[in-house]
Order: C-alpha cells, then structure tokens, then sequence
C-alpha cells in the first residue's frame, strides 16, 4: 500500500485505493497460514495475491462509479468475479480509473485525472482498462482486473508492456451483462502464468450472465507446432512493425510455421459503431446529458438514430466474420499480429489526432487488430515483445478459435519465455 502511496499520484492508476479493507485482509491471510501452512493455499491458490479491479466492476466495500460522474445504481455486492477472487485468497487493494462506461480506448474521464504511461507519462495507457495495465505495469498489484468491449484490456496491455488477456465470449461471467454483448472480462498481469491463474479462478456459468453458460467446444489441441498466420493492419508504424516481427524468429525456434497472410475479412468497423453506439443511447437518457462525458455523449446522440434495421445488418456482419474466420481455423491454429499499430499517443487525447472528434466516429478505429476478435468472441491475449527507439512498449496478440483458450494460453506461455523480457521502467519513471 505504501508503494501505491508513493507512486500512484503522479500516475492516476487508481481511482480509489483499499487501504484499510486490504490490510484486513492479508493479516487474515497471514493468521491463516500460520495456522494451516501449505493447507492454506489447498482451496486458495490466489492466497495473498494483489489484485486491482477497474471501476466498471462491482465491489462491495468500495463504490462503483463507472467513470462516470452520472448516478450509478448499481448494488454494492461483488461481482461475481470479484467474489470468486476474495474466495481464492486474493486482495483487492482498489479500484482502478477507466473512461466513462469505458466508452473509449484511452483512459479519460471527468471523474480523475488521466491515466498516464508508466513508461512515458506524457503519453496515455490505453484504454479504457488503463488503470489496471498501468497499476501492473508500476507494481502496484500482481494482477488486475478489466474489461473489453473493443481491445480495451490488449490495447493498455500492449501500450504498458503487460500480458492482457480477453477469453473467450461467455468464459467469465459478466454481471450486470452487456447490451452489446461484445464484451469481455479478462486479467492483467506480468506473465501469462498470472493471468491463467486468475482466469482459472474467475471462469465458470453465473446466474447472473445468461451467455457465460456458453458451452464453446474445447480445443484438444498441444502447443506444438502449429500453423501461426501473421495479419498485418494498414497503417502499421514502421518502428511497431519491426519490433513486433521480432515474434517470427521465436515462432521458427519453437517448431511453429509461421506465414504471411492477407487479412481474410473486411473491416468491421461500421458495424462496430453501430452496435456499440445503440447499446450505449439505450442506457442513457436525455435526462442524463449534463453529466454525461462530452465525448461519449456524441456516440450516444449517434445511437439514438441507429435504426433496427441497422443493428440486424450489424449483427449480420458480425456472424459473417465469424463464418469467414472459421474458415481460417481449417489452415491455421492461431493467428498473429502487432496488438496496436501504433505507440500510445498524448496522455489527454482521447484517440490519435486523425481519430479523436467523437462526432466522426472514429473514435476505435486506430485499433483495427482487436475489435474484430470482439465481434467473433475469439480468445486473444497481448504479450510485450520490445520496445521502440522512443522507449514505448509494443505488444504482439495472439488469437485462437472460439473455445481455444488452454491452447492459446500454452502458446504464448511458451513464447513468453524465449522473448526477451522488458527491462526495467525508467527511473524516475517520466519523460514529461
């Protein structure tokens, strides 16, 4: 807590910190194990571990405002993930800031100040679980929980140089469950080892979440030599390019054959918009404008013209890329790619410059390798490969079939340890 204390301030990580229900905690922790020794860890195996949950995530001793400075209603109980964490011996040592309803890939609200870079604090962490990458990314939590609806637990996982891992659609329950139902809970952590671990322990069917009962076929597949298909995105940076085909060689020492392909689907953006800015108007009332993020409230006016007849067509893309990209998973077992095709971008922008008027609407589209994986329900995980002459990390995502969780979390076990690791974080850890 004391680490938090020191460094938080100047990072903006945490929206509100646990301190006296933390230390309750672990000194329950510490009484445990002094009376059951290597029992205590028997029924949980998280006994001890830190963890931060974004403010999009319910909690019962701390309050849950979403970002967001309009009325949250929401019941102070654990979610059920958060409740499944405390049974496994976790500590929740806060909650960590996030946009408003983490409507956008950055983490700016006007409820705290910006989420800034722990490698570069004049630059953003992403978004919108930006809060949780950068307490991971500073130390100040072994794992942290967020949310992605469009990339927003990979794309602050690249841009912090952590592992961000998204399951697969229905795999951990999300409560109260989304309108769009693009979206996800997943971990962040250091290594993959920590997010499987979470992950084991927040999987599973809740009342609460009608799609977490989804029974997606396990894929019995091992983790060797496999059939990797490499995307590249328009409008990659040259530096991101290069840093993350550094993955290619790993691939080769692994026994992996990796191959070029050209991206088997159109663009969904359009679909995504509109899918995203409908749920978004349905949960918002007129009433609510005055308090309403400036930004999201143009995406929620958007919304508000969206007809059926443009959700049914958004939904149809929807199923027709994920009938185009099982078509893929006959020739491949994951595929590959630089998680964002930029490095993170001033920390108050909402968006890069060409992207960052919501009433464009353009508000996702500089992240084109990750909401198309929201859209199908596919697994995807971010693991950090390098970082650019500027400093800034560069992550690489992996995807798998639906269902292809154990299969990709072995895979990126085993290239996470043949990547070089990330040297330390600048000291002091600023540049601006």
């Amino acid at each position: 807590m004391r680490a938090i204390g020191d460094t938080d301030p100047g990072l903006g990580a945490y929206l509100r910190v646990a301190s006296d229900e933390a230390l309750r905690a672990a000194e329950a922790n510490d009484l445990l194990i002094r009376v059951a020794g290597a029992d205590a860890w028997r029924d949980r195996p998280l006994l001890g571990v830190t963890v931060a949950v974004k403010d999009l995530i319910q909690t019962a001793d701390l309050p849950t405002t979403r970002g967001s400075r309009l009325v949250n209603d929401r019941p102070d109980v654990d979610a059920p993930v958060v409740a499944r964490l405390r049974a496994a011996g976790a500590v929740v040592v806060g909650k960590t800031t996030t946009s408003e309803y983490g409507w956008s890939a950055s983490t700016v609200s006007r409820v705290a100040p910006p989420t800034r870079n722990p490698w570069d604090r004049s630059r953003t962490a992403g978004g919108s679980s930006g809060g949780s990458a950068a307490a991971v990314a500073a130390g100040l939590c072994t794992v942290a929980l967020g949310t992605d609806g469009a990339g927003s637990i990979r794309i602050p996982a690249a841009f912090c140089g952590v592992v961000g891992y998204k399951p697969s659609f229905g795999r951990v329950p999300y409560v109260p469950p989304c309108a769009d139902r693009l979206s996800h809970l997943g971990p962040i952590g250091r290594t993959v080892a920590d997010v499987a671990a979470v992950a084991d322990v927040i999987a599973g069917f809740d009342v609460g979440d009608p799609d977490s009962g989804v029974a997606w076929p396990e894929v019995e597949r091992q983790p060797s030599r496999l059939r990797v298909g490499w995307l590249e995105f328009p409008d990659t940076a040259d530096e991101v390019r290069s840093v993350s085909e550094r993955l290619h060689p790993v691939l080769g020492e692994l026994g992996h054959r990796l191959e070029r392909l050209d991206l088997p689907f159109d663009d969904p953006y359009p679909a995504l918009v509109d899918t995203l800015a409908a749920a978004d108007a349905a949960g918002t009332s007129a009433a609510d404008e005055e308090l309403c993020d400036p930004g999201r409230l143009a995406i929620v006016r958007y919304g508000r013209t969206v007809t059926g007849a443009a959700v049914s067509r958004a939904e149809e893309t929807r199923l027709r890329l994920r009938a185009g990209l099982g078509a893929v998973w006959g020739r491949y077992d994951l595929l590959a790619m630089a998680t964002v095709p930029i490095e993170p971008f001033d920390v108050d922008a909402i968006a890069p410059a060409w992207a960052a008027d919501p009433a464009e609407l353009r508000w996702l589209a500089w992240s084109p390798a990750t909401y198309p994986f929201n859209m199908t329900g596919q697994p995807a995980i971010s693991l950090p490969v390098g970082l650019t002459s500027a400093g800034l990390p560069v992550g690489v995502q992996l995807v798998g079939p639906v269902g292809g969780d154990r299969l990709l979390l072995a895979a990126a076990a085993q290239i996470e340890a043949l990547l070089s690791p990330l040297p330390a974080l600048p000291e002091p850890a600023t540049k601006g």
